[in-house]
């Protein structure tokens, strides 16, 4: 059931499209130029991290993964308020076909780094892809964590849905994406801010991109550090996240009974 509401979706996302699937292609180009282009060229934040282009779209093709976990996530009760209110299907099935649709995408949009790595000469395989796989783990744990709580959520309260929208677009420019993490660091030591240091690192999303461009960047060839303990803090988060899930998904299906009702 669950693969038949996944394909579903990617059919439906593309339908009557003349492009079709390839516009899991054009969309994150044309989003790697711009960011490129804009925010590295004109803006000139390029200066300082090497390779630019492949160092925001490693950070991107992860965060977007989690973007569309969530927000997909969220509508989707109402998106599928047919099904529910007609027939019994387990309601954790829609934010997982909505993280499912969104691991395809993360695959397609992968794919498409490994390609701009090689061609820019910056693939290669090292003992960090290993922090590939906890990155990944992260931002799908507390990306279906807050789906099931927020999906919930959304048929009682329907401005949920754009709130969730503007916030993760604060949560981009929270995580260490479009800039280093290095320089937020040295910004705020030599402001006196390390409490504030701290909080920004402990950001499960920062740490996930950290562990996400150690394993695709490779920021120490770039002269880019990360935390000195980025593996056991990834774990930290990973645990707490998991954690987290389980209690929302609690809440989901202790409110799931009203969704029919309220739909």
């Amino acid at each position: 059931m669950l693969g038949l509401l996944i394909r579903r979706d990617l059919k439906s996302r593309y339908k009557d499209s003349a492009l079709g699937f390839a516009w899991t292609l054009i969309r994150p180009i044309t989003q790697l130029a711009i960011y490129a282009i804009v925010i590295g060229k004109f803006l000139g934040a390029e200066r300082g991290i090497p390779l630019f282009a492949i160092y925001i779209f490693t950070g991107l093709t992860l965060y977007t993964l989690f973007q569309e976990i969530l927000t997909a996530g969220t509508s989707s009760i109402l998106a599928n308020a047919s099904l529910v209110k007609k027939i019994y299907v387990p309601r954790e099935l829609f934010p997982l076909a909505s993280a499912g649709t969104a691991l395809f995408n993360f695959c397609v949009q992968l794919a498409v780094l490994l390609v701009a790595s090689a061609l820019f000469g910056n693939l290669m395989v090292t003992t960090d892809l290993i922090y590939a796989v906890p990155a990944v783990l992260v931002v799908v744990t507390y990306g279906l964590a807050f789906a099931f709580l927020l999906s919930a959520t959304n048929v009682f309260l329907r401005d949920i849905g754009y709130l969730v929208e503007i916030l993760a677009m604060i949560l981009m420019w929270a995580s260490p994406i479009l800039y280093s993490w290095t320089m937020v660091r040295d910004t705020l030591h030599a402001a006196g801010l390390d409490w504030l240091v701290t909080l920004y690192t402990w950001n499960p999303i920062t740490l996930a991109v950290l562990g996400f461009q150690r394993a695709f960047y490779h920021n120490s060839l770039h002269g880019l550090e990360t935390p000195e303990h980025l593996g056991a803090q990834i774990a930290i988060v990973l645990f707490t996240g998991l954690i987290l899930l389980w209690l929302c998904h609690r809440v989901f299906r202790k409110v799931q009974g009203n969704f029919a009702q309220e739909l």
